[in-house]
């Protein structure tokens, strides 16, 4: 990036400017609070997901960077489900209501174009802090920073789907020597979907386990059901587009076999399941009536123990503690699945103290303690994450967790992310729901294809040819 190499120089002298206090701190947090220091007494409103995520602005960073730095952090709670919309609202209305904000990086393209992100390449080579983000695993790094050649948020969550199964279950050999026997080959983690469907099956029908145990559940639940097709469509070999012409592909062959198995599966899983959401599934596996789940990675920690119970009443007392195996999804190929970086709104009045605090957040020092707190949930999603010792001693098995995450950080893949993102998310959805009803999953693919169809010619079949040529450039689009 010219701009970025341009302003090295730049970044150097104003870095030897900032005195001998900031020239003796070699840590980039410490830069960030030396720097930040100068607007002791601002206030910086800080959007954050409401509920658990919040969490950790209000009770341990916020409270920490203030004492550090005389800011206040001022943490504005906002459900999931309204947080691109309210940005792009205040953005639009020019309140500047914001300084530092949350977003999904799929949303990056739609935020950028609207012009409501601040470019960072600047404000990272200024205070030194573009060699640190190489600890972040490249599958974060290298796709969830940058929109068109220029880096607007820095990667501060490792969502990432995985697979929870019961090794107890998977390890004894009644089991293993029955399913041997039934199906040819060693009860393992599924490395293919067949292979989950016969597991699934398996375990729901065994006498042993009784009638409310079942093989497996996953979330299915509308807004987030898209993810879970979405990984098993690309494992599967789908494209989303044709990159010549952008016609929808989502209903070719691929498409079909990976929403028709998803339906087949519901058959070895708890009644109801078509409209699990993440909290059902949750019990379920906690109560331990399941053999397998997907989820993103707290249940690694829940599962055994590590949480605080005042804060996370709602996780149900834990049966499977010292029982769970992790693995990654069948096809090896896991979505991120939604995730958050930092990025700082182009209409704060307070834009350089609102990127120190995310470089401080962001940074080796600080965020290996939050992805550690018990009451939030950050997830791991730095290298130095993953081989913590302190971290991969926290439970027995806290090791073999964060080995499958640092895997899941090498091979996963990276959410869609083009012009109107949500807008096809929910056609898709509506299609895989109309599917779990009983339509024909070609007949429902269909018509989501022709609704993707209209919804590129409506913003433009160049600019979005651009948004997806961009996304698709990205080492972990599709599976290697």
């Amino acid at each position: 990036m010219p701009l970025a190499r341009s302003l090295i120089g730049l970044g150097a002298t104003v870095a030897l400017a900032l005195g001998s206090s900031a020239a003796s701190a070699q840590s980039a947090a410490e830069r960030a609070v030396e720097a930040a220091k100068q607007y002791a007494g601002t206030t910086l409103n800080v959007t954050w997901e409401a509920g658990l995520q919040a969490q950790d602005p209000l009770l341990f960073s916020g409270p920490k960077w203030e004492e550090l730095t005389g800011i206040k952090i001022n943490v504005v709670e906002i459900p999931i489900q309204e947080l691109f919309t309210k940005t792009l609202a205040e953005h639009r209305a020019g309140t500047g209501a914001f300084d530092l904000l949350n977003v999904v990086p799929a949303w990056i393209p739609d935020l950028a174009e609207a012009g409501a992100l601040e470019p960072l390449d600047a404000f990272i080579d200024q205070h030194g802090y573009r060699d640190e983000l190489q600890d972040i695993a490249p599958v974060y790094r290298d796709n969830q920073m940058a929109y068109q050649d220029t880096v607007y948020g820095l990667p501060d969550d490792g969502d990432v789907l995985i697979l929870y199964y019961r090794k107890d279950l998977f390890a004894d050999e009644n089991h293993r020597a029955a399913f041997s026997d039934r199906f040819g080959y060693d009860l393992a983690p599924p490395e293919t979907w067949q292979q989950f469907l016969e597991i699934s099956q398996y375990f729901t029908e065994s006498e042993e386990l009784g009638p409310d145990f079942f093989g497996s559940a996953q979330i299915r639940v509308p807004g987030l059901i898209h993810f879970f097709f979405e990984e098993r469509f690309r494992t599967n070999g789908g494209r989303f587009f044709d990159q010549e012409t952008m016609r929808a592909q989502i209903n070719s062959d691929a498409g079909v076999q990976a929403l028709a198995g998803m339906i087949e599966e519901h058959q070895f899983m708890p009644p109801g399941v078509e409209a699990w959401g993440p909290i059902e599934t949750l019990s379920a596996w906690l109560s331990g009536n399941l053999a397998m789940m997907g989820w993103w990675p707290p249940p690694g920690r829940w599962s055994d123990g590590f949480f605080d119970a005042d804060v996370l009443s709602f996780v149900p007392t834990s049966e499977v503690a010292g029982k769970v195996g992790y693995a990654l999804p069948p096809g090896g190929a896991p979505q991120l699945a939604a995730g958050f970086s930092l990025a700082v709104s182009s209409d704060s009045a307070n834009k350089e103290a609102a990127y120190l605090f995310a470089q401080w957040l962001n940074s080796k020092e600080i965020s290996i303690e939050r992805v550690q707190l018990p009451y939030a949930l950050r997830d791991p999603f730095r290298t130095s994450h993953f081989q913590n010792e302190d971290y991969q001693n926290a439970w027995g098995n806290a090791n073999e967790y964060l080995d499958t995450l640092q895997k899941g950080a090498e091979t996963g893949l990276l959410d869609l992310s083009i012009r109107s993102t949500a807008a096809y998310e929910e056609a898709l959805t509506r299609a895989i729901t109309a599917a779990f009803g009983g339509e024909d999953p070609q007949a429902a693919l269909d018509q989501a294809a022709a609704e993707w169809d209209r919804l590129t010619d409506r913003i433009g079949v160049d600019v979005q040819k651009r948004a997806y040529s961009d996304w698709a450039a990205k080492p972990n689009a599709y599976p290697n």
